[in-house]
């Protein structure tokens, strides 16, 4: 019989091998699995990182972990120190559609931090008022690599990629009512961007686009 709490396989090398932090994913583990897998995680000398955590698991956690530190912008957990980014601008920044993208833009920019990247964040600049995205060009220019988190019909991502030569990233994310489809309307309209290079992740990715960028960061 398995055992709920003692079933999962840390994977402690992988900062070694990929040069990443493991993410944990929290929303279908109970309390006493995170808990587990975090102890897990600061006896290896590991940063820990759960994401898709709700309030209530947050507490239970925090509860019998003192040390965890909560994110609720992000939904997440994390145990370690998270390291100090270098001076200057910021390698990477995430820009989103609404305010309503800014759970899954924390969750991106929470990832990069734990990485010591250093990262800027660019709200509500959605195409809906374009002038208001035009207006922070200069600004996104300093960095080295953008996410774009957006939903509706997902336009963002493009738009940026058209203005600007660094990578993109397109987050599509569950925002939108009816035919938006839980954020399928916005990934869709990603993968068939004419934008040349645009990358795209999966919906509410935030991790996964962090993830990217990191990669991008470190081949360059």
């Amino acid at each position: 019989m398995i055992d709920p709490v003692q079933d999962a396989r840390l994977d402690l090398n992988r900062r070694r091998r990929l040069g990443m932090v493991e993410a944990i994913w929290g929303e279908h583990k109970t309390a006493d699995q995170i808990i587990n897998i975090l102890e897990g995680f600061s006896e290896a000398g590991e940063l820990g990182l759960v994401t898709r955590v709700d309030p209530d698991k947050a507490a239970a956690v925090l509860c019998r972990l003192p040390a965890v530190q909560v994110h609720p912008e992000a939904r997440c957990l994390s145990l370690g120190e998270i390291p100090q980014p270098p001076q200057g601008p910021s390698a990477v920044t995430v820009v989103s559609g609404g305010s309503s993208d800014r759970t899954v833009v924390c969750e991106a920019a929470l990832a990069l931090k734990l990485h010591g990247i250093g990262v800027d964040l660019v709200m509500d600049v959605g195409v809906a008022g374009l002038h208001r995205l035009l207006g922070q060009l200069p600004r996104l220019e300093t960095a080295k690599v953008l996410i774009a988190c957006a939903g509706m019909e997902g336009a963002l991502p493009t738009v940026l990629a058209g203005l600007v030569p660094q990578p993109v990233i397109g987050v599509p994310v569950s925002v939108g009512y009816g035919v938006s489809r839980g954020g399928r309307a916005a990934l869709d309209g990603m993968l068939a961007s004419c934008a040349p290079g645009l990358t795209v992740v999966n919906i509410d990715n935030g991790y996964g686009a962090a993830m990217a960028a990191l990669r991008m960061l470190r081949s360059g």
